[in-house]
């Protein structure tokens, strides 16, 4: 079978699609049928050695994807042959087949095609446990969402709307807002040629944002903390941008403001029974029409470079996917 392998830590394009030899099926696994995988920001660092979890040589990258179960172990319960899944591997997804623990599988819901479900797991459910078990998102409350139209920002505007709050969306491009206004952002700051700090105080008519969801670091970071309302939330997500910021502990101290970690994958090892009962409910959200996952730019995995390329130039606006060639009704 075909797969994208990282076979020494470095550029992406590096990465090669060739054959690749599945271990054998254990009795807790199933073999899915990948039809579409997810890519997210954190598969391009994990291939260049910078992320935190660095896999032993050689080894297939992606975290989640959807497709239809082949062969099942002896020990898996609920799950047969010819299910539709979403599955979150960890690892292993960007490839034609893939070995799954049945525990790390969800049915895929009838409204949902392989490349909306693909794209499902790890962003919106960071954004889910972001607002839910860390800020406690209220109805009402003002929600700051920089890097609103990436993959991740898109899940905040739409997850914050679901939740009742009024949605800032902040981007570099006033094309990226009016995709943003469509996804129901309320106002929307264009952070390329507005001051930031100033717009979401003005916004807010001087209160501060409640919640600040930043994916993105680097530069605006600080202005959007100096914007955040008394006893404000500031959810840390990444570093898009790619540098790190430096924030002066005396912010939030005059603030009153919190600085909260969203690490959705080490929260979800330790606490598997809540993680799953977010991905019910957001299953649930789709199932009643109330939340539409969006899938907006979809490449072949033989042209993985350009779909990581939508990813890290922040060019993408939604979901990236990879479809490994099978039908994808």
């Amino acid at each position: 079978m075909r797969a994208l392998v990282c076979e020494a830590f470095g550029p992406i394009e590096n990465l090669k699609v060739r054959d690749w030899q599945l271990p054998a099926l254990k009795p807790n696994e199933v073999r899915l049928e990948v039809h579409a995988a997810g890519v997210n920001f954190p598969d391009g660092l994990m291939v260049q050695g910078k992320y935190q979890v660095k896999p032993a040589m050689p080894f297939v990258a992606g975290g989640e994807c959807a497709g239809i179960i082949r062969e099942v172990g002896e020990s898996v319960k609920g799950f047969k042959v010819g299910d539709r899944v979403i599955a979150m591997p960890g690892l292993a997804a960007f490839a034609e087949v893939v070995n799954v623990d049945h525990k790390l599988l969800m049915p895929m819901p009838a409204e949902l095609d392989f490349q909306q479900a693909a794209g499902f797991c790890i962003t919106y459910a960071t954004s889910y446990y972001a607002f839910k078990q860390r800020a406690q998102l209220k109805e009402g409350e003002t929600l700051v969402v920089l890097g609103a139209a990436g993959g991740v920002g898109v899940t905040a505007i739409q997850l914050g709307k679901l939740m009742g709050a009024r949605v800032i969306a902040c981007a570099s491009t006033d094309e990226k807002l009016a995709f943003c206004r469509d996804l129901g952002a309320d106002e929307t700051i264009n952070y390329s040629r507005e001051n930031l700090k100033d717009r979401i105080r003005e916004l807010t008519d001087g209160k501060g944002a409640d919640v600040i969801y930043d994916p993105v670091g680097g530069d605006f970071s600080e202005q959007a903390y100096r914007s955040i309302a008394w006893g404000g939330r500031y959810l840390v997500i990444g570093f898009a941008a790619g540098d790190i910021p430096s924030l002066p502990l005396n912010l939030p101290l005059l603030k009153a403001g919190d600085i909260l970690g969203i690490y959705w994958g080490g929260w979800a090892a330790r606490d598997p029974k809540a993680n799953m009962q977010n991905f019910s409910e957001l299953l649930g959200f789709v199932q009643q029409g109330r939340l539409q996952p969006l899938t907006t730019e979809v490449y072949d995995l033989s042209d993985f470079t350009r779909a990581f390329a939508a990813i890290n130039e922040r060019r993408a606006k939604g979901r990236v996917v990879l479809t490994m060639g099978q039908n994808q009704d």
